[in-house]
């Protein structure tokens, strides 16, 4: 359990920091909520850190993209400014 939650970057979670509203609850059923909150904290952890997005392209390499479109010669390529 604490080596998913620290693999996901989420600190484990206190079991202290819960409040169930619910009165009678049986310690088995406190530690199966405590279980599956610790699991969906992990779980959506583990899903924002692969979703992060992608860097760009850095200053230098947007500096070195084409500004215009390649002139192509050929035929009739020079004899009109339509584009």
């Amino acid at each position: 359990m604490s080596a998913e939650a620290n693999d996901a970057g989420a600190a484990p979670l206190d079991p202290s920091q819960l409040r169930f509203l619910t009165r009678g609850l049986t310690p088995e059923e406190i530690a199966a909520v405590t279980a599956v909150l610790t699991a969906a904290a992990a779980e959506q952890a583990a899903a924002d850190k692969r979703a992060q997005a992608a860097p760009g392209p850095d200053g230098w390499a947007r500096t070195q993209r084409a500004l215009r479109r390649p002139l192509s010669p050929g035929y009739g390529a020079w004899r009109s400014f339509s584009g």
